[in-house]
This record gives C-alpha cells, sequence and structure tokens, in this order.
C-alpha cells in the first residue's frame, strides 16, 4: 500500500520508511510559530518550567498580528514579552510593527515556507501552507512550548481524504467559493482529524493566492490539515524566496484513502455563509436582500494581492454604500505597498472604504471593526462563529473579495453582477 501527501512527509520527519493513519510519532520539524496572543502562553510556561533554552533560533517564528498596533495595556504587555523573549533567545525571525503582517500571508511571503517541510503553530490556520505541499498543522501554546525546546512535537498519522475538483468555473467563482461550499457538503467535522488532499484541474488552474484561501480554511471543516501538490507554480513561487530544500511529494496512486469526493464546479456559484458556522453556505443568487452594516475584506484567507485586486475590480467608480462601513486589511507591508503601486488604495478611498495597517483587525474580535449588538457584516474572513467579531447578537455572513466589495456598494449582501 502506497502513501499519501501528508503520510510521506510526516514518515521523512520521522525518519521512518512509512507510517500507517492512526499512528503515534514523534516528528522534528522546520518551524514552530506563535502570535501575540497564542506566544505569551508558550513562553511563561517555558518560564514556569525554568527551562531556559530553545533548539534553534533561526526555527522559531514570533508574529505581532492579533492586537497589533496594540488596542491596550494587555496586548501591550504581550507583545513586549514576545519582543525580550525574541532578543534574549537570538530569534531572527520575529516580526512587529512596520514588518509585521497576517502571519500566514507574512510567511510563505517572507521564504520561511518550502514543500516538503513540517511546520507548526499556535495558531488553527497553521493549515495554510498546505497550499506549498507542506504539512503544516496548529497546535496548543503548550506543544509549542516543547517545541521550541526540543525541535520536535509528537502526531497521530490522519486519514486522508481526496477531493477532486473538474469542470469549468463560472465568473466571480473563487477558491474560497470552491472552500465554502466543499465545508458546506461535508460539515464543520466532516474532515474530522483528516489531512484534506486537494486536486484536480480545477486546482492546478488555481492562482497561489487562492490556493492559500483554499488550504487556510480545512480546518474549518475539522481537518488536521489541508494540502496540495507543489506543482511548477508553487516552485515558481518559492524559487528565490527560500534558500532551505524543497522536497517535493505526490500521493500515489495505490494511497489509502477514508473517502473520495469529486467535485463538478461547473454549477457552482459565489457561496455565502450564514451565520453561525462556515458550513451554513448558499448560493448569493439564492438569498433574500440582507441589508449589512460592515464589510471587511482582508484576513489570513482574503487578505492578498489577487484579493485586493478582485475587490478593486468592483469599487472602481463606486462608492460604498452610506450606511455601510468597508474595512480593508492588506495581508503583509508588502501586499500594502504593491496595492499602493498599483492604484488600488486610491480606488479604496475614493469609494469611501477604511484602509487598516495589516493585521488580523476585527477577525477574532480583537479590534479595528469590532461588531455592535444587532450589526450584520459581510467578511473575507473563515469564521463566522456566534460572537466572533463582535457582539453574541451580531451577526458574520463569509464571502469572496467580489461578494463582499459588491455588498458594500449595494448595502446588502449582493454579486457584482447584482449592482
Amino acid at each position: 500500500m502506497g502513501m499519501t501527501i501528508t503520510e510521506k512527509i510526516i514518515a521523512a520527519h520521522a525518519q521512518k520508511e512509512k507510517v500507517i493513519p492512526g499512528e503515534l510519532v514523534q516528528v522534528k520539524i522546520d518551524l514552530a510559530l506563535a502570535n501575540d496572543i497564542t506566544a505569551p502562553l508558550s513562553i511563561k510556561e517555558l518560564e514556569k518550567q525554568k527551562i531556559d533554552r530553545i533548539f534553534d533560533p533561526d526555527k522559531v517564528v514570533l508574529v505581532a498580528d492579533h492586537n497589533t498596533p496594540c488596542k491596550d495595556i494587555a496586548s501591550a504587555q504581550n507583545v513586549k514579552l514576545m519582543r525580550d523573549f525574541a532578543r534574549k533567545y537570538g530569534i531572527s525571525h520575529f516580526f512587529e510593527g512596520g514588518k509585521a503582517g497576517i502571519e500566514h500571508v507574512l510567511l510563505p511571503e517572507e521564504g520561511l515556507i518550502a514543500p516538503g517541510d513540517l511546520v507548526i503553530g499556535a495558531d488553527s490556520h497553521t493549515c495554510t501552507y498546505g497550499a506549498l505541499g507542506a504539512f503544516s498543522t496548529g497546535m496548543g501554546s503548550t506543544d509549542i512550548a516543547a517545541s521550541w525546546v526540543l525541535g520536535e512535537t509528537w502526531l497521530r498519522v490522519p486519514e486522508s481524504i481526496l477531493f477532486l475538483y473538474e469542470g469549468k468555473r463560472k465568473p466571480f467563482v473563487t477558491g474560497k467559493d470552491l472552500i465554502l461550499f466543499t465545508i458546506g457538503k461535508i460539515g464543520v467535522d466532516g474532515a474530522r482529524y483528516c489531512a484534506m488532499e486537494f486536486r484536480g484541474s480545477v486546482i492546478s488552474e488555481l492562482s497561489l493566492d487562492e490556493r492559500f484561501t483554499m488550504a487556510n480554511m480545512a480546518v474549518e471543516a475539522g481537518a488536521k490539515n489541508g494540502i496540495m501538490e507543489a506543482d511548477s507554480k508553487v516552485l515558481n513561487y518559492v524559487s528565490g524566496r527560500t534558500s532551505h530544500l524543497s522536497r517535493v511529494y505526490q500521493s500515489d496512486p495505490d494511497a489509502q484513502w477514508r473517502e473520495i469526493i469529486e467535485i463538478d464546479v461547473s454549477s457552482l456559484e459565489p457561496q455565502v455563509a450564514f451565520p453561525h458556522l462556515p458550513s451554513n453556505t448558499h448560493s448569493v443568487y439564492s438569498i433574500p436582500k440582507i441589508e449589512i452594516d460592515q464589510v471587511v475584506i482582508g484576513s489570513c484567507t482574503n487578505g492578498r494581492m489577487e484579493d485586493l485586486r478582485m475587490a478593486a475590480q468592483v469599487l472602481k467608480g463606486r462608492e460604498v454604500n452610506p450606511r455601510v462601513r468597508l474595512l480593508i486589511f492588506p495581508g503583509t507591508p508588502s501586499v500594502l505597498k504593491q496595492a499602493e503601486k498599483e492604484g488600488l488604495l486610491r480606488i479604496f478611498l475614493e469609494a469611501g472604504g477604511i484602509i487598516a495597517p495589516p493585521s488580523c483587525g476585527p477577525c477574532l474580535g480583537g479590534h479595528l471593526g469590532v461588531l455592535a449588538e444587532g450589526e450584520k457584516c459581510v467578511s473575507t474572513t473563515n469564521r463566522n462563529f456566534l460572537g466572533r467579531m463582535g457582539h453574541v447578537k451580531s451577526e458574520v455572513y463569509l464571502a469572496n473579495p467580489y461578494v463582499a466589495a459588491s455588498s458594500a456598494v449595494a448595502g446588502y449582501i449582493a454579486a457584482p453582477d447584482q449592482i
């Protein structure tokens, strides 16, 4: 019996010829990351245990992206704790201020991830890096603290589900719609502790930005990780960015799958996930008129250049509805600079949008756009749980950047061809 991409990466890092689903293994890690919410928990655990070493300062990454620029004293204390820790141990990859961005947009951009890597992070959306053919998954802060000292962690080898996407996409259908539709099809626990491998002609056609979006939301189906083959697009992307070795794996023809799910995208329309689950999906053309108060475009899911271009395509020459607040969160300083260079920022400003610094912003109910009671928001983020973005009686609708921008103009949830 052959192995999947996920199993091959785990086996290589466990220094074993073969692993099987359900097996417990100890694996070497290539990178361990944490942010300004999760890193302080790891740091305090090391201090509590009186541990004063880390295994490799070049393989630990700290990013201040959730509550920064610091919104209050508590968040400032957390970032200071990270900063002091980074200085003490000579951690080279510490990002804050004008060098920081949303971690899962920033790390690939900085060349810190390569195909075949095994990456863990104290953030559930660490699974984003599967778009580059890496095994990446989220863990708790205590496990991350241990990995910083040991350079390894333990895993239960996940079963794998193969998702095959074929057909021709309709206008305004993006990678975000593919993954929302998939989550709607299998449910938020449909891939619980499984590897979701995305394949097919449609995946091959997707840009890297859209692939990041899909891998990012694998965890919203309960998956351990999402992953794709590292094809020529991936190798071109990492070439010149990273100096460490790319290890390209493909699933064997006789690999063991828990299930194979085939999806014909030909009839798929832009999706909207209603409150309060990412699986509560509907075609944008099938829903009633839902008036909104806020639109958020950004996050580790849709804060990349292609996402901003989609939004600008809709917003150019138009104005945001007077009753709507439009917030734009570029993923990194580089994305922000490129958006300025291409004239996108001017389009957003002239439309009446607000451009925020590269950060997670209101995605997790942090700051820079928290919702009040009864408010409704269309967001390109990844979660719409009860109270996720603010008041427990607010509502978040997940959508792609085309739909989000169109909704900002219309004042209600709409697709570009409806405005």
